[in-house]
């Protein structure tokens, strides 16, 4: 049976108390984060804390295969770029996005001040991940992390004897 500490460590994330590491890739992307379900017994379940910075944002514009994700804005405003329709969000929007080409997104920050929001997603693998603005296609499963150019693939007997 596990002791009161060991449900503690494996169940439980204060994202008040979680390091955040920041990524900063000039001149667009500035966010801090922290994986709030790394080292807890949670499989099928990602999820994040986002802090960006005024007038930049977290990633580029994508759309998953597989992935289901929800965003939960914590505290201030920016804009969902979705479907190609930017539209405004703020703390207390609730915000999800269905796996599928349907959807691209992205969140920017669109304010002067820090935009704090939870990343929530299924964690499906493998995964293929799209990037509609520069062409790109990832493809993520354990111990694997690829991406290409769409089109710039190979044929599917190259190298086969």
């Amino acid at each position: 049976m596990p002791t009161a500490a060991e449900l503690q460590q494996a169940l439980i994330r204060n994202f008040h108390d979680v390091p955040r590491e920041r990524f900063v890739r000039p001149p667009r992307y500035d966010t801090e984060g922290a994986s709030l379900t790394q080292g807890t017994v949670a499989v099928q379940l990602g999820a994040r804390l986002d802090v960006v910075a005024p007038g930049q944002q977290s990633c580029p514009y994508h759309y998953h295969h597989a992935e289901e994700e929800m965003f939960i804005v914590l505290q201030g405003e920016g804009t969902l770029r979705v479907a190609g329709e930017p539209l405004p969000i703020r703390a207390g929007d609730v915000i999800t996005i269905p796996a599928g080409p349907e959807y691209p997104h992205h969140i920017l920050n669109t304010s002067d001040a820090a935009l704090h929001y939870l990343s929530v997603s299924t964690n499906r693998s493998p995964e293929i991940c799209v990037y509609p603005d520069s062409g790109k296609v990832g493809l993520y499963a354990p111990g694997l992390r690829q991406l290409e150019r769409a089109g710039a693939g190979l044929d599917y007997w190259d190298g086969e004897a």
